[in-house]
């Protein structure tokens, strides 16, 4: 996001060629620190607010050093669909700020925007998919990773950290995905671009589900919104089908909830392969992808 351009550059550049992912949550904090020696994935617990309380425990303890990218959770940002202004490239972002005051609960003034390209609907309508944070809370956390041996090199979202994991590949992917203990994201990736996002409500508590438990109308809901999500896609995007389903949702029964969800579906579904080394860090995917240096950022 634009802050990021206009801040980073009034601090100290880091000597260490470590690369730190850092990964927000509602209640806990990822992160990955990518060394030249050795790697490290782990998750901090958030006990109490303000959560830029924990992240300075967490830099000391671990002795962050290098280059970081934030990840925001869906709690600490939110996206919306508006039809794109009629202005020049220049002052979109100004204008959207008073496009979307009331759709989220952020002042204007203290909005950071940004946005990627939505779909053209039928008419010629073109819309854009707005990224919103606030700006007190994006300027504290950068002061917080920013020392003599840290600092804040981007800020994205979840989307975009997940939508990153994919290899790009002509065929649309559909990803279902998720942070431990957070909201399903629905992800639609085509050509390395993201396409299509909705951010899903009550399936924070899916990891606590048994097997019969998810059978009592959970994989039901998540079919329906997946069908939803790729009806929109085909007919009123008119592009081609989708033709698999990757399943990114770390909890015991992962691979039953994807077995399930291919019995909903005439589309092959499998679960999302972590790359080389990280198979066993599938609740760590979104730090890990925070390292990655082909962000697919907004705008």
């Amino acid at each position: 996001m634009s802050i990021i351009t206009r801040i980073k550059g009034i601090f100290s550049k880091p000597k260490s060629s470590d690369f730190i992912g850092i990964a927000l949550r509602q209640h806990s904090i990822a992160f990955f620190a990518k060394k030249e020696t050795e790697n490290k994935c782990d998750s901090v617990e958030v006990k109490a607010l303000p959560l830029v309380n924990t992240l300075k425990e967490l830099v000391s303890e671990q002795a962050l050093k290098g280059r970081c990218n934030i990840v925001l959770s869906n709690a600490h940002s939110q996206i919306v669909q508006v039809e794109r202004p009629k202005v020049p490239d220049t002052e979109i972002n100004a204008a959207l700020k008073w496009q979307i005051k009331d759709l989220v609960n952020i002042a204007p003034d203290n909005m950071v925007v940004d946005y990627f390209d939505g779909p053209t609907l039928a008419g010629g309508m073109e819309k854009v998919n707005v990224v919103c944070a606030a700006k007190n809370d994006l300027a504290e956390l950068v002061t917080t990773l920013s020392t003599d041996d840290l600092s804040v090199e981007s800020i994205t979202t979840e989307e975009f950290a997940f939508a990153s994991l994919l290899p790009i590949q002509q065929d649309a992917v559909l990803l279902v995905c998720q942070q431990p203990n957070e909201e399903i994201n629905l992800l639609i990736i085509k050509n390395g671009q993201l396409f299509f996002s909705r951010r899903l409500r009550g399936f924070v508590q899916i990891s606590k589900k048994s097997e019969d438990e998810l059978m009592m109308g959970v994989i039901d809901s998540l079919s329906l919104e997946i069908q939803r999500s790729t009806d929109y896609f085909e007919r009123q995007l008119k592009q081609a089908p989708i033709k698999t389903i990757e399943v990114l949702v770390p909890i015991a029964n992962e691979a039953f909830l994807a077995r399930k969800l291919a019995e909903n579906t005439n589309v092959e579904v499998k679960l999302f392969t972590m790359p080389d080394a990280f198979d066993n860090e599938r609740k760590h995917a979104v730090a890990i992808a925070a390292t990655q240096l082909n962000f697919m950022e907004p705008g």
